[in-house]
């Protein structure tokens, strides 16, 4: 019998897959937990349509990523900072910070968690941060950190 997994079943298949399996394990177990549906003409529809959305709602991200990466790459961030003695920051800049600075200067929202630091922020200069908006898809920007 033929059957579309609606979950991944370990050894079986996974989600949105199609297989044959034996009758008995397909209508006692995948069928009766609701692991998988019967491979029906409606049913293949239907997760033909599924497919299509999540594929599409897949390129509108990478779209929408595309366009903030070449709003935003090579651009420079400007960051006002206190320091003591020898220009040591109070604190440090953080991927939060940047994030905040990058929406008020260029207004693009980013998630704080896709901003990559190669080194911490403490002192007064330059720096490189490498943004991971998308699979495939990033930008890089140069926090410039200045007494303010």
């Amino acid at each position: 019998m033929k059957v579309i997994f609606l979950q991944d079943v370990k050894g079986s298949g996974k989600k949105g897959e199609i297989k044959n399996v034996s009758d008995g394990y397909a209508r006692n177990f995948l069928i009766g937990k609701g692991l998988a549906a019967e491979a029906t003409p409606k049913n293949m529809n239907l997760l033909e349509g599924h497919n299509a959305s999540v594929q599409h709602k897949k390129d509108v991200e990478k779209q929408a990523a595309e366009e903030t990466a070449k709003a935003i790459d090579g651009k420079t961030v400007k960051a006002a900072a206190k320091a003591g003695n020898g220009g040591r920051l109070f604190g440090s800049i953080t991927a939060g910070n940047i994030a905040e600075l990058i929406e008020k200067q260029y207004g693009k929202k980013i998630d704080k968690k896709k901003i990559n630091l190669k080194t911490d922020i403490k002192n007064f200069g330059s720096y490189e941060a490498e943004i991971k908006l998308y699979q495939g898809v990033t930008a890089k920007v140069t926090v410039d950190v200045q007494e303010g």
